[in-house]
C-alpha cells in the first residue's frame, strides 16, 4: 500500500478522510498540528480516532498565537448562536491552511508519499477562504514546484479534498458505512473544562445539524452551560 499523509484533526471531516483514504488503497500517516488553538481537546480526540483506526499518527507544535487575529489563537470570543455563513468569522485563523499542508507537504516528502488528503468542506463551512477549490488547486500546483522531490522527478503530489463538495450529512454518511467512530471525535472551538462541546458555536451546530439530516444519531456530548 501507497503511504498518504492525512492532515488530521480528530473532527468529522479529517477523521473520514482517514477512512476515505484507506478504502482508496493507501496506507495513511496521520499528522496533527498544535498551534496554540483554544480547542487543543481535539488534539485527545486525534488520538484516540488514529488509534482506532490503526493508523500512525504524529503530532507537530507550532505557535500561531504568536500571529493572532483569531478567536481560536487569541482572546477574542468565539461567536455563538449567529448565523452560519455569510462574512469570514473570527474563527477564521490567518494563514492556518497553508501553514498545516505546508507542514503535511514536508512530511510526505519525508516518508515517500505523493499524496496529501485534506477535509476541507465547501457546502458546510463557515466561509473560511482556505476551504475553497481554488485553493486547493494553487496548492497542489505549489507542492510540484516547491520540492526536491519533484524537482528531481521523484514524485508528483496530490492533494485530495473528497469532501470538498459534500454537505455535512453526506459527510457523515460516507463516513459511518466506513465504519469511523464519530463518538471519539470532537469539533467544538469553544470546549468546557472537561472537554464537552459547547453545542453553540458555528463548529458544534454545523455538527449537531449534519447528524440531523443524515439521521444518524449524535454522539457528542454536550456542556449543561
Amino acid at each position: 500500500m501507497r503511504p498518504a499523509v492525512i492532515l488530521f484533526s480528530g473532527g468529522i471531516d479529517s477523521s473520514t478522510c482517514l477512512a476515505i483514504a484507506r478504502e482508496e488503497g493507501f496506507a495513511p500517516h496521520c499528522l496533527a498540528v498544535r498551534y496554540g488553538q483554544r480547542h487543543e481537546r481535539e488534539l485527545e480526540a486525534a488520538a484516540k480516532v488514529a488509534e482506532a483506526l490503526a493508523a500512525p499518527l504524529r503530532v507537530v507544535s507550532l505557535d500561531l498565537r504568536a500571529i493572532g487575529g483569531s478567536a481560536l489563537t487569541g482572546n477574542l470570543a468565539v461567536p455563538k448562536d449567529g448565523p452560519l455563513g455569510g462574512i469570514i468569522p473570527v474563527t477564521y485563523v490567518p494563514a492556518r491552511n497553508t501553514v498545516l499542508l505546508a507542514l503535511a507537504l514536508g512530511y510526505a516528502e519525508t516518508i515517500g508519499a505523493e499524496d496529501i488528503y485534506l477535509g476541507v468542506n465547501a457546502v458546510d463551512y463557515s466561509g473560511y477562504p482556505d476551504c475553497r477549490p481554488a485553493f486547493v488547486e494553487a496548492f497542489e500546483k505549489l507542492a510540484n514546484l516547491a520540492t526536491a522531490a519533484a524537482a528531481e522527478g521523484r514524485a508528483s503530489y496530490r492533494i485530495h479534498a473528497p469532501l470538498l463538495r459534500m454537505s455535512k450529512a453526506q459527510i457523515i454518511q460516507r463516513g459511518v458505512k466506513l465504519g469511523v467512530p464519530y463518538a471519539l471525535t470532537h469539533s467544538c472551538y469553544d470546549p468546557d473544562a472537561e472537554g464537552r462541546a459547547c453545542g453553540r458555536c458555528d463548529s458544534c451546530r454545523l455538527r449537531a445539524q449534519g447528524f440531523r439530516e443524515a439521521a444518524v444519531p449524535d454522539p457528542t456530548v454536550y456542556s449543561p452551560r
